[in-house]
Protein backbone atom coordinates (compact mmCIF):
# COMPACT_ATOMS: atom_id res chain seq x y z
CA UNK A 1 0.00 0.00 0.00
CA UNK A 2 1.20 3.24 -1.08
CA UNK A 3 2.66 5.54 1.93
CA UNK A 4 0.28 8.87 1.01
CA UNK A 5 -2.34 8.46 -1.83
CA UNK A 6 -4.34 12.01 -3.01
CA UNK A 7 -7.78 11.74 -5.20
CA UNK A 8 -9.03 14.98 -6.50
CA UNK A 9 -7.60 16.78 -4.06
CA UNK A 10 -7.85 20.52 -3.91
CA UNK A 11 -5.48 22.88 -1.94
CA UNK A 12 -5.77 26.64 -1.31
CA UNK A 13 -6.60 28.76 1.84
CA UNK A 14 -8.93 31.11 3.62
CA UNK A 15 -11.08 28.73 1.38
CA UNK A 16 -10.16 29.68 -2.27
CA UNK A 17 -8.37 27.24 -4.26
CA UNK A 18 -5.28 27.90 -5.70
CA UNK A 19 -5.31 24.30 -7.48
CA UNK A 20 -7.52 21.13 -8.04
CA UNK A 21 -7.65 17.66 -9.23
CA UNK A 22 -4.22 16.63 -8.27
CA UNK A 23 -3.71 12.62 -8.29
CA UNK A 24 -0.71 11.80 -6.84
CA UNK A 25 0.90 8.43 -4.52
CA UNK A 26 3.97 8.33 -2.74
CA UNK A 27 5.23 4.81 -2.02
CA UNK A 28 8.38 3.66 -0.20
CA UNK A 29 11.62 4.49 -1.00
CA UNK A 30 10.18 6.87 -3.62
CA UNK A 31 12.19 10.30 -4.17
CA UNK A 32 9.31 13.11 -5.44
CA UNK A 33 9.79 16.54 -6.54
CA UNK A 34 6.72 18.75 -6.45
CA UNK A 35 7.57 21.60 -9.25
CA UNK A 36 5.78 24.41 -11.01
CA UNK A 37 5.28 28.11 -11.23
CA UNK A 38 5.76 30.55 -8.52
CA UNK A 39 2.23 31.00 -6.67
CA UNK A 40 1.01 27.64 -8.45
CA UNK A 41 0.29 26.26 -5.10
CA UNK A 42 3.60 23.80 -4.03
CA UNK A 43 4.00 24.68 -0.57
CA UNK A 44 0.26 25.06 0.19
CA UNK A 45 0.45 21.41 -1.47
CA UNK A 46 3.18 20.67 1.09
CA UNK A 47 1.39 22.02 3.96
CA UNK A 48 -1.69 20.25 3.00
CA UNK A 49 -0.06 17.15 3.32
CA UNK A 50 1.58 17.64 6.49
CA UNK A 51 -1.97 19.01 7.92
CA UNK A 52 -0.62 22.36 8.93
CA UNK A 53 -3.51 23.26 6.07
CA UNK A 54 -7.21 21.50 5.48
CA UNK A 55 -7.38 20.20 2.14
CA UNK A 56 -10.77 22.18 0.11
CA UNK A 57 -11.92 18.79 -1.57
CA UNK A 58 -10.69 15.01 -2.70
CA UNK A 59 -9.08 12.78 -0.06
CA UNK A 60 -5.67 12.07 0.83
CA UNK A 61 -4.79 9.33 2.52
CA UNK A 62 -1.88 7.88 4.73
CA UNK A 63 -1.20 4.47 4.49
CA UNK A 64 1.35 1.57 5.90
CA UNK A 65 0.39 2.24 9.37
CA UNK A 66 2.23 6.11 8.89
CA UNK A 67 2.13 8.25 12.15
CA UNK A 68 3.32 11.67 12.88
CA UNK A 69 6.68 10.00 14.80
CA UNK A 70 7.79 8.56 11.12
CA UNK A 71 7.66 11.68 9.02
CA UNK A 72 10.38 14.90 9.49
CA UNK A 73 9.98 18.53 7.84
CA UNK A 74 12.57 20.92 6.68
CA UNK A 75 10.42 24.29 5.92
CA UNK A 76 11.36 27.36 4.15
CA UNK A 77 13.99 29.20 6.45
CA UNK A 78 13.13 32.58 7.05
CA UNK A 79 15.36 35.79 8.65
CA UNK A 80 14.06 34.97 12.00
CA UNK A 81 15.03 31.26 12.16
CA UNK A 82 18.49 31.91 10.36
CA UNK A 83 19.17 34.16 13.88
CA UNK A 84 17.84 31.66 16.29
CA UNK A 85 20.04 31.83 19.43
CA UNK A 86 20.49 28.29 20.43
CA UNK A 87 22.71 26.15 20.42
CA UNK A 88 23.79 23.39 17.42
CA UNK A 89 22.59 20.32 19.69
CA UNK A 90 19.42 21.88 21.46
CA UNK A 91 18.46 22.14 17.48
CA UNK A 92 18.78 18.58 16.76
CA UNK A 93 17.87 17.56 19.63
CA UNK A 94 13.95 19.01 19.38
CA UNK A 95 14.06 17.20 16.81
CA UNK A 96 12.66 13.85 19.25
CA UNK A 97 9.89 16.37 21.07
CA UNK A 98 7.04 14.41 19.36
CA UNK A 99 8.62 11.27 20.87
CA UNK A 100 8.44 12.80 24.60
CA UNK A 101 4.98 12.99 25.12
CA UNK A 102 4.17 14.68 29.04
CA UNK A 103 7.89 13.61 29.90
CA UNK A 104 9.87 17.16 30.48
CA UNK A 105 13.04 15.60 29.35
CA UNK A 106 14.87 13.46 26.63
CA UNK A 107 15.96 9.95 27.48
CA UNK A 108 18.83 7.92 26.58
CA UNK A 109 17.77 6.53 22.92
CA UNK A 110 16.53 10.28 22.16
CA UNK A 111 19.89 11.74 23.03
CA UNK A 112 21.64 8.34 21.01
CA UNK A 113 19.28 9.65 17.92
CA UNK A 114 20.53 13.13 18.13
CA UNK A 115 24.27 12.21 18.29
CA UNK A 116 23.80 9.76 15.08
CA UNK A 117 22.33 11.94 12.85
CA UNK A 118 24.64 14.73 13.85
CA UNK A 119 27.16 12.33 12.88
CA UNK A 120 25.47 11.53 9.65
CA UNK A 121 25.28 15.46 8.89
CA UNK A 122 29.28 15.89 9.43
CA UNK A 123 28.03 18.27 12.38
CA UNK A 124 29.27 16.66 15.37
CA UNK A 125 32.11 19.55 15.58
CA UNK A 126 29.78 22.09 15.87
CA UNK A 127 27.52 20.64 18.61
CA UNK A 128 28.64 23.68 21.19
CA UNK A 129 28.66 26.37 18.05
CA UNK A 130 25.49 28.84 18.06
CA UNK A 131 22.87 27.80 15.10
CA UNK A 132 23.16 32.01 14.57
CA UNK A 133 26.78 31.73 13.17
CA UNK A 134 26.59 29.15 11.11
CA UNK A 135 26.89 29.40 7.58
CA UNK A 136 24.04 28.59 5.20
CA UNK A 137 24.75 25.10 4.60
CA UNK A 138 25.59 24.12 8.33
CA UNK A 139 22.53 25.36 9.26
CA UNK A 140 20.61 23.27 6.84
CA UNK A 141 22.44 20.25 7.84
CA UNK A 142 21.45 21.07 11.29
CA UNK A 143 17.63 21.57 10.54
CA UNK A 144 18.36 18.00 8.41
CA UNK A 145 19.36 16.71 11.63
CA UNK A 146 16.86 17.66 13.76
CA UNK A 147 14.45 16.58 11.08
CA UNK A 148 16.16 13.08 10.90
CA UNK A 149 15.14 13.01 14.59
CA UNK A 150 11.79 13.04 13.76
CA UNK A 151 11.67 10.99 11.22
CA UNK A 152 12.37 7.13 10.06
CA UNK A 153 9.91 6.74 7.31
CA UNK A 154 8.93 10.25 5.10
CA UNK A 155 11.01 13.53 4.90
CA UNK A 156 9.77 16.44 3.69
CA UNK A 157 11.35 19.79 2.47
CA UNK A 158 10.08 23.04 1.24
CA UNK A 159 12.35 24.89 -1.40
CA UNK A 160 15.51 23.56 0.76
CA UNK A 161 18.48 24.79 -1.24
CA UNK A 162 16.98 28.47 -1.78
CA UNK A 163 20.21 30.52 -0.77
CA UNK A 164 22.75 28.17 -0.96
CA UNK A 165 25.82 28.56 -2.97
CA UNK A 166 26.50 26.10 -6.13
CA UNK A 167 28.89 24.04 -4.40
CA UNK A 168 26.82 23.72 -0.82
CA UNK A 169 23.41 23.16 -2.93
CA UNK A 170 25.22 19.86 -5.18
CA UNK A 171 26.64 18.46 -1.34
CA UNK A 172 22.99 18.60 -0.05
CA UNK A 173 21.20 17.18 -2.92
CA UNK A 174 24.26 14.61 -2.52
CA UNK A 175 22.98 13.93 1.08
CA UNK A 176 19.55 13.69 0.14
CA UNK A 177 20.66 11.37 -2.31
CA UNK A 178 22.31 8.73 -0.35
CA UNK A 179 19.39 8.75 2.28
CA UNK A 180 17.00 7.78 -0.50
CA UNK A 181 19.18 5.06 -1.47
CA UNK A 182 19.01 3.88 2.38
CA UNK A 183 15.52 3.70 2.15
CA UNK A 184 14.52 7.37 3.19
CA UNK A 185 11.29 8.58 0.98
CA UNK A 186 11.56 12.02 0.02
CA UNK A 187 8.83 14.60 -1.21
CA UNK A 188 10.62 18.19 -1.96
CA UNK A 189 9.23 21.01 -3.13
CA UNK A 190 11.72 22.56 -5.74
CA UNK A 191 12.44 25.33 -7.88
CA UNK A 192 15.59 23.76 -9.29
CA UNK A 193 13.98 21.91 -12.04
CA UNK A 194 17.60 19.88 -13.68
CA UNK A 195 18.22 18.77 -10.18
CA UNK A 196 14.73 17.84 -9.34
CA UNK A 197 14.41 15.90 -13.06
CA UNK A 198 18.67 14.38 -12.27
CA UNK A 199 17.45 12.64 -8.49
CA UNK A 200 13.91 12.73 -8.11
CA UNK A 201 12.45 8.67 -8.94
CA UNK A 202 8.83 11.00 -9.54
CA UNK A 203 7.81 14.29 -10.54
CA UNK A 204 4.47 16.15 -9.48
CA UNK A 205 4.16 19.34 -11.73
CA UNK A 206 1.50 21.71 -9.67
CA UNK A 207 0.74 24.51 -12.66
CA UNK A 208 -2.03 26.70 -12.97
CA UNK A 209 -4.78 24.64 -14.58
CA UNK A 210 -2.47 21.63 -15.66
CA UNK A 211 -1.16 19.30 -13.14
CA UNK A 212 1.19 16.24 -14.04
CA UNK A 213 2.36 12.92 -12.16
CA UNK A 214 4.73 10.39 -13.32
CA UNK A 215 8.17 9.30 -13.08
CA UNK A 216 10.91 11.50 -14.08
CA UNK A 217 11.31 10.06 -18.11
CA UNK A 218 7.26 10.34 -18.00
CA UNK A 219 7.74 13.95 -17.25
CA UNK A 220 10.50 14.76 -19.84
CA UNK A 221 8.45 13.14 -22.70
CA UNK A 222 5.17 15.37 -21.83
CA UNK A 223 3.41 18.08 -23.30
CA UNK A 224 3.53 19.72 -19.44
CA UNK A 225 6.86 19.83 -19.21
CA UNK A 226 7.92 20.90 -22.53
CA UNK A 227 5.64 23.86 -22.19
CA UNK A 228 6.94 24.73 -18.68
CA UNK A 229 10.48 24.49 -20.28
CA UNK A 230 9.64 26.97 -22.98
CA UNK A 231 7.81 29.55 -20.10
CA UNK A 232 10.81 29.20 -17.76
CA UNK A 233 13.80 29.78 -20.27
CA UNK A 234 11.77 32.38 -21.56
CA UNK A 235 11.58 33.91 -17.99
CA UNK A 236 15.24 33.12 -17.60
CA UNK A 237 15.89 35.14 -20.80
CA UNK A 238 13.77 38.16 -19.65
CA UNK A 239 15.82 38.78 -16.48
CA UNK A 240 18.92 38.19 -17.67
CA UNK A 241 18.00 41.21 -20.98
CA UNK A 242 16.61 43.55 -18.01
CA UNK A 243 20.09 43.01 -15.79
CA UNK A 244 22.22 43.84 -19.07
CA UNK A 245 19.97 47.38 -19.69
CA UNK A 246 20.65 48.42 -16.58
Amino acid sequence: MAYITATDLAIGYDGQKVAEHINFEVKEGDYLCIVGENGAGKSTLMKTLLHLRKSLGGSLTYGDGISPYEIGYLPQQTVVQRDFPASVWEIVLSGNLSKTGLRPFYNAKEKANAVENMERMGITHLKKESYRNLSGGQQQRVLLARALCASSKILFLDEPVTGLDPKVTAEFYALLKQMNQEGMTIIMVSHDLGSSLEYASHILHVGKGEIFYGTVEEYRKSKVSTEFHERFEGQEEASVTEGEGK
